[in-house]
């Protein structure tokens, strides 16, 4: 989108709360000494027993052999409905600043202060692995919950030498455990979780002592996802890596582009200088993505965009591009792959109706080449896509060219990818701008530039829809963390902006149930919606970086 009609959208940020239900909130008292010290008991569950940590349901148990130093170690069992967080509230100095660290093994380990900051691991690594996580309290804060967990479906991780260091040592707790707390030294003694899980307000505000669970977070957190001009400057300016403020989570390369419509060869080129003048290096270009990359940033390679139109008609065009992506993500270090395939790119053959098992070759020539690639480069690779509301949201009206022809072939014709990448998407971020009219599941339309059409648009992708009004043909839901608003960063980007108040107000509804107006998210308020993506990072820093700093204003 070489024209204000390139999309972007938002990656999540990093802090966010986690608080287990039942969690013993044990009291501290701070010793005088002006000296670093401890503040938390049984870090390395040497006593053989949980006990002041306190864990979901019945997931954490103290066990043997798998220990890093010592006897014993805390083993979380993830499942597919539990992420096996285990937590300890200590007493805090207010207006003090925090290390919180501990060594872990397995897949998606988190650590953090409930109400703050957090770190992961996003692989076993072959063995324990060190998190640091630092914080500083409020001018009134007096605990902190900090707490480790794995995620979904990952299964055991664990966890030992477990510290939180600050300035001055802890007295002895007292005897104040709740009274779910089991007195029990068992190692399988630990709190059930009562109550529905519930959304924390924000996660930039302070640790709470409250035993209310909440629905944690994917992977990542909340994320920003935005688009760096690399190959063109566009108006808005070029922006080095090196100058991409660190808000940004996710950061999509635009863009890669075919030799031919047809070939299936991509290719990525850097803004020349007399575009893009003080253009650095390759070598600092590099260099730029590494360290964004060592910060926990992740770095697509973008392919398509309003001039680059990418059909795969045949095996070859889809070999093809297998090996030149492959060749562009090894040359510059990149972490995965943006599909933002616009104009022509993908359409439907006459008699192509079902979504779920297409014969259209530019659909099924993608799919194969996303699967390969995902399969070269494994878990890590991160996929994203940002298709324009005709190729999804459309499709709950019309799909290509209908039962009888005569359609345009290109309605919905996103649905497909969509669904046969579903267990691979990273995430998906849909333009909702440069957007005609479009209904949505109240059966009305809805028009871009407000609330209401980020609401509407983005609930059908939680809820699921017809697909062209067949209800034995449903496209289904995406998880909240798979989805994300695509937005302009300014009334330049693109037709449909919305100032930050009109964006928070969407987000509003969509994630706490509040302040929705005239539509009623059918999938009920979703704390978990992965975030925001805009077009563009550069027009952000056009326009004072009011995209970004809105969204780390409203998420923390």
């Amino acid at each position: 989108m070489r024209t204000p009609r390139r999309k972007r959208l938002l990656a999540a940020g990093t802090a966010w709360a986690v608080a287990a239900a039942g969690a013993v909130a044990l009291s501290f008292g701070l010793a005088g000494s002006a000296s670093a010290g401890e503040f938390l008991v049984n870090g390395g569950f040497e006593t053989n027993a949980l006990n002041p940590w306190t864990c979901t349901g019945s997931t954490g148990s103290v066990v043997t052999g798998h220990a890093r130093t010592g006897s014993y170690a805390l083993a979380g069992a993830a499942s597919a409905s539990d992420t096996a967080q285990c937590v300890q509230t200590v007493a805090v100095a207010p207006n003090t600043t925090y290390t919180l660290s501990a060594y872990v093994n397995g897949a998606y380990v988190y650590l953090g202060v409930n109400g703050g900051a957090s770190t992961w691991t996003p692989s076993t690594g072959g063995g324990y692995q060190k998190l640091s996580v630092s914080f500083t309290t409020t001018a009134t804060q007096t605990s902190a919950t900090v707490f480790t967990h794995g995620w979904y479906g990952q299964g055991t991780y664990y966890a030992d030498d477990v510290s939180l260091d600050g300035p001055g040592a802890p007295a002895s707790p007292s005897a104040s455990a709740s009274p779910s707390k089991s007195a029990s030294p068992s190692p399988s003694a630990s709190a059930s979780p009562s109550g529905s899980p519930s959304a924390s307000a924000s996660p930039s505000s302070s640790p709470s002592t409250s035993s209310s669970p909440t629905t944690p977070p994917p992977p990542g957190g909340h994320a920003l996802v935005g688009y760096l001009h690399a190959s063109f400057a566009n108006g808005a300016g070029y922006l080095k890596m090196a100058d991409v403020p660190d808000s940004w989570d996710i950061i999509d390369l635009a863009f890669g582009e075919p030799d031919s419509i047809t070939g299936g060869t991509i290719h990525f080129n850097r803004c020349p200088a007399t575009e893009c003048p003080g253009v650095e290096s390759d070598a600092d270009f590099k260099a730029a993505i590494a360290a964004k990359q060592a910060k926990g940033k992740k770095v697509l390679l973008s392919i398509g965009g309003q001039n680059g139109e990418v059909q795969l008609t045949t095996t070859a065009a889809r070999d093809n591009f297998v090996n030149s992506v492959s060749a562009i993500i090894d040359k510059w270090g990149l972490d995965g792959l943006d599909i933002d395939f616009e104009g022509h790119s993908l359409s439907l053959n006459t008699g192509d109706t079902d979504f779920k098992n297409p014969t259209t070759p530019v659909i099924t020539n993608l799919i194969s080449a996303v699967k390969t690639l995902k399969a070269k480069y494994g878990a890590k690779f991160q996929l994203t896509m940002a298709p324009e509301t005709f190729f999804v949201q459309l499709g709950y009206q019309y799909y290509g060219s209908g039962p009888w022809g005569g359609q345009d072939p290109r309605a919905g014709a996103f649905l497909p990818v969509i669904y046969g990448l579903r267990d691979d998407l990273t995430l998906l971020h849909v333009q909702d701008y440069n957007s005609g009219s479009i209904m949505g599941l109240d059966n009305q339309y809805h028009n871009m530039g407000s609330a209401d059409f980020h609401i509407a648009m983005t609930d059908m992708l939680l809820t699921g829809f017809p697909v062209a009004g067949n209800t034995n043909n449903v496209f289904p839901a995406l998880k909240p963390s798979q989805v994300a608003i695509g937005m302009p960063a300014n009334s330049y980007a693109g037709n449909g902006y919305v100032a930050p108040a009109v964006v928070n107000q969407a987000l509003d509804c969509l994630t706490k149930g509040t302040s929705c107006g005239s539509y009623t998210p059918r999938a009920g308020k979703q704390p978990n919606l992965r975030g925001l993506m805009t077009w563009s990072i550069n027009w952000d820093n056009y326009n004072g970086n009011e995209f970004s700093k809105n969204f780390h204003s409203y998420f923390g």
